[in-house]
């Protein structure tokens, strides 16, 4: 990819409070809200009309899910953390895109796919440090703005943008991260609600908003989520952590257990909203690897005016930090929880579609 690809600008909380006033920061609030109203209501069988660019994303996505079968992973039963061979398939994907792009995607000018490949890649996790977070998912939603942007995707896109392509992009990245054994990004993994997704808990609980007999109580019955899960984000992302850990939510995932609480589903709608702006495009040592481009621009930010003596920053893999401010990507490593699992059952180190697999101990 060329050197004029987006990159991360955002160093202090003084840079992401001009950000917060941005018209980008604008545009992509109202587009996450936009799909959350698309998913309102809307089971993931709602019949909403696939449009051809709706089809070529999905296909694309396919080619993708291909790459992960030409890559296996490599023997790393002594180790829980990132299995190398996701370096190879990044790799790949990054070779790829060109191509790809230009095979689903002919009409986007040329000077606009350097930044639709580079949130694409960049959506699959992080190829040095082999993790995944909010800040990943963010990239893919980052990805699908642009093309709504430059006018490839339209608002009656919406529905099966959110409810076929973003859940279909979900499931390959649960393919992702239980064959590579992906890390949750920082110490702790998407500030408590899931060890790496945010976005399938909001939209799903936009889903679930008008149904007539489920309430977030009913996270904790297993024939509803046996019964629901293929049709409700939000079910099938408690399924996959219940296939992950045995403990109790309240032990191993205590803030969705505080949210079963919440008497509707619309309120907790209502909260995920808040709690996205709030823990995901509120915080530094998420928005710091924020990528600014031509399609999702930026003007001067603070830290930009100061001079390079007055400038003190960090060096970290690859990227930097202000001093005093130090990246969710730069916490305690973290072992993956699919690792562990997997490692339970030795010969059965291999992806499972959608994450099925044996539980351990919440550790």
């Amino acid at each position: 990819m060329a050197s004029d690809k987006p990159s991360p600008r955002i160093l202090t909380q003084e840079d992401l409070d001009v950000f917060q006033e941005s018209e980008t920061y604008n545009a992509l609030v109202q587009f996450v809200l936009d799909l959350r109203e698309a998913a309102t209501g809307r089971p993931n069988s709602f019949g909403c009309v696939e449009s051809e660019t709706t089809k070529s994303i999905l296909s694309l996505l396919d080619e993708i899910q291909n790459l992960t079968i030409l890559h296996p992973a490599v023997p790393n039963e002594k180790s829980r953390f990132g299995n190398p061979a996701f370096r190879e398939f990044y790799d790949d994907l990054e070779n790829q895109l060109s191509g790809l792009f230009r095979r689903y995607f002919r009409d986007v000018q040329k000077d606009n796919l350097i930044d639709l490949q580079t949130y694409l890649v960049e959506s699959f996790g992080n190829r040095t440090r082999i993790d995944y977070g909010s800040g990943h998912e963010l990239n893919f939603i980052c990805f699908l703005l642009c093309l709504s942007r430059l006018n490839v995707l339209q608002q009656s896109d919406f529905p099966a943008i959110v409810l076929r392509v973003f859940n279909k992009y979900i499931a390959l990245m649960r393919v992702v991260q239980s064959q590579y054994w992906l890390e949750p990004a920082g110490s702790h993994g998407v500030w408590g609600l899931d060890d790496y997704h945010f976005l399938p808990f909001l939209f799903g609980a936009a889903q679930l908003s008008t149904h007539k007999y489920l309430r977030p109580r009913s996270i904790h019955d297993a024939d509803v989520l046996e019964m629901y899960s293929k049709d409700y984000m939000y079910l099938a992302a408690i399924a996959f952590i219940n296939s992950v850990k045995t403990a109790s939510l309240r032990w191993s995932s205590p803030m969705l257990d505080d949210i079963s609480g919440v008497k509707t589903w619309e309120k907790v709608s209502e909260g995920m909203i808040k709690m996205y702006k709030a823990e995901v495009l509120g915080k530094v040592p998420i928005m710091q690897h924020f990528l600014f481009g031509k399609i999702l621009p930026i003007g001067e930010l603070p830290s930009e005016k100061e001079t390079s003596e007055e400038k003190k920053l960090t060096q970290h893999e690859g990227h930097v930090h202000a001093d005093g401010v130090w990246g969710d990507c730069c916490g305690i490593k973290v072992p993956s929880a699919i690792a562990a699992s997997q490692l339970s059952h030795p010969g059965e180190l291999r992806s499972i579609p959608g994450g099925s697999m044996r539980p351990i101990p919440f550790d």
